[in-house]
């Protein structure tokens, strides 16, 4: 498909996604990264991020937690250990996950604890703020 890239999207337990789209924006681990069809070959870490890929006018939405992006001139394939799509995330558990987060963190503890309090609030937040942007686009 002339002017069109494959993005992949897979997880430990399925291909969530793969579709031709235009344009696919990653959370790298060094920064986000744009992809376009032609792309030259890279590969990259992810971080915990905002996975968008565009189709026409339509730009989508996907919350990634870690992983690794290989770019090809017609393939870009996300391997994620977690990965959700914005429509499929639920609004009140994201805000009820954040709020929990929230409280963990501030509750202190170990610093090995704390650590992972802050992750879980990254990821939380993350998620939240695509569930909010998918509940306004749906709208």
């Amino acid at each position: 498909m002339a002017g069109k890239i494959l993005l992949e999207v897979v997880t430990p337990d399925k291909l969530l996604l793969s579709q031709q789209v235009d344009e696919v924006i990653a959370p790298g681990s060094e920064g986000e990264f744009g992809v376009l069809p032609g792309h030259c070959h890279f590969l990259s870490t992810l971080r915990i991020g905002e996975l968008r890929y565009r189709v026409g006018d339509q730009t989508n939405y996907m919350a990634v937690l870690w992983g690794y992006a290989e770019v090809t001139p017609t393939k870009v394939t996300i391997m994620a250990e977690i990965a959700e799509k914005a429509e499929d995330m639920d609004v009140e558990q994201a805000q009820a996950s954040f709020e929990k987060a929230e409280e963990r963190l501030k509750a202190g503890g170990l610093p090995s604890e704390v650590k992972e309090a802050e992750i879980s609030l990254e990821k939380a937040r993350l998620r939240k703020k695509i569930a909010d942007r998918a509940r306004k686009t749906s709208h």
